[in-house]
């Protein structure tokens, strides 16, 4: 079969293996009906384990009662996580595997599959061994069971990933800048754990960045425009194989992820406090040069004042492209 239009479309297009097995297109399917639950699995040199998640994943999901199926991709692993993948596609039948002919990062294979998703829920997780996947149809019964929930989130009681002396205090940094600009409390920013229901994310999917901040970027869409979240605490377990997580690079780009999302969906509340005390510090500024010298302010003082004015301007004028989009 050739490559599928899910993958023609996507506008990095990550290519696929030849002879790999198209993605559906988005509620097409002419052998069976759509299933109720899409499952996207990232795979990246998790030939020692993966099947094993497989597994537990398959298995849950068989007790559960609901129809699913699981997108296992492959992202150009260098070991061989696709043979292994190859063999459980045999043995779980709800089980498809996508393979990729370059590393496109977990955002770009989550993204894709989010996209290509026939279920009307979607589940992210991770093929580490980290997350209780036999959990999963726990959250995808809450979202059946409460309408007014569009996302629930596994939030990590306990941080056992690498560089733990370094990433707890990164993360509470992060997740408080991200709180305080959402201005709502966030559990867990970054969990790899969660299910959302699609037709909720699609207009937010194109947002998704190649890395891992793209767990962050799908909890601040949805809570930037009054999607409901619900966060269920779950036991994170210490991975199993290599990390893929670098703790100076991607923690820079979850920062940014973070502004960016806030810039995107309310710039005001990122800018404005920024631009007003600017302002209120060059008058009080200004009057205190005009009481010394009466006939001159000082140059920083001016130059104080118009950064303040400027910076509200590009609030102002943000916040009106934001509103004036159809999105």
């Amino acid at each position: 079969m050739g490559v599928g239009k899910a993958m023609l479309a996507d506008p990095e297009r990550t290519a696929l293996l030849p002879g790999a097995p198209a993605l559906p297109p988005l509620g097409e399917n002419a052998d069976a009906p759509p299933p109720r639950v899409t499952i996207v699995l990232p795979c990246y040199n998790e030939e020692a384990h993966v099947k094993l998640e497989i597994a537990r994943i398959c298995d849950a999901m068989d007790a559960s009662g609901y129809s699913y199926e699981v997108l296992a991709v492959d992202d150009a692993s260098t070991d061989s996580t696709l043979g292994v993948l190859r063999e459980a596609e045999l043995s779980y039948p709800n089980v498809r595997v996508v393979p990729f002919l370059r590393n496109g990062g977990a955002g770009t294979v989550r993204r894709i599959g989010s996209q290509a998703a026939r279920g009307d829920i979607v589940v992210w997780t991770d093929a580490d061994m980290t997350y209780p996947n036999e959990r999963i149809p726990e959250l995808v019964r809450m979202l059946d069971d409460n309408p007014a929930i569009d996302q629930v989130v596994g939030a990590r009681t306990s941080e056992e990933g690498t560089y733990k002396l370094l990433r707890v205090p990164a993360k509470w940094f992060i997740r408080k800048v991200a709180e305080w600009l959402i201005d709502q409390r966030i559990p867990d920013l970054n969990s790899g754990l969660r299910a959302f229901r699609r037709e909720v994310a699609q207009p937010y999917l194109r947002l998704l960045p190649a890395g891992f901040s793209c767990v962050t970027t799908i909890t601040l869409a949805f809570l930037s425009n009054q999607h409901d979240i619900f966060y269920l605490p779950i036991e994170y377990s210490r991975r199993s194989g290599n990390s893929k997580f670098r703790f100076v690079a991607d923690g820079y780009r979850y920062i940014l992820q973070v502004l960016r999302m806030v810039m995107y969906f309310n710039p005001i509340k990122a800018l404005m406090p920024l631009a007003l005390w600017l302002l209120a510090i060059g008058v009080v500024k200004g009057v205190v040069d005009i009481a010394v010298h009466p006939v001159r302010l000082a140059t920083n003082t001016v130059l104080i004042f118009l950064t303040g004015l400027i910076i509200g301007s590009m609030a102002l004028l943000a916040d009106l492209i934001v509103r004036s989009r159809p999105d």
